[in-house]
């Protein structure tokens, strides 16, 4: 873990974070400024600083992080309405917490992402 990392000190308990799903190696909680009536970012409590770190790194954990997005779009109720999962990887994606996080979003009609 970081020091410094906004999410390791969520993952610490140094940061309060409404939690919706703990495992052993992952971790889900409502992001604080959503873009979507339901929007979770599910991280893993080891630091990686994005999804392609994780990737490489531990591709089994990388799966279990997958497999939490959507266990958390079943719970919170939009896994049959249809759900977004995106990655932001680098500064000019927009990944503004350098620690790997999935956001799992729904809840309302979402559109086309950009690009």
């Amino acid at each position: 873990m970081s020091d410094e990392c906004l999410f390791c000190r969520i993952v610490r308990g140094e940061i309060p974070a409404d939690v919706v799903h703990e495992g052993e190696l992952t971790l889900a909680f409502r992001d604080i400024n959503p873009a979507a009536p339901t929007h979770v970012l599910v991280i893993t409590k080891q630091h990686y600083t994005d999804v392609a770190a994780l990737a490489v790194a531990d591709p089994e954990l990388a799966a279990q992080l997958l497999t939490v997005a959507a266990d958390v779009a079943e719970s919170e109720g939009v896994a049959r309405s249809g759900w977004r999962l995106s990655f932001n990887v680098g500064a000019d994606s927009g990944q503004l917490v350098p620690h790997v996080h999935a956001h799992v979003m729904g809840g309302r009609a979402l559109g086309h992402p950009a690009g």
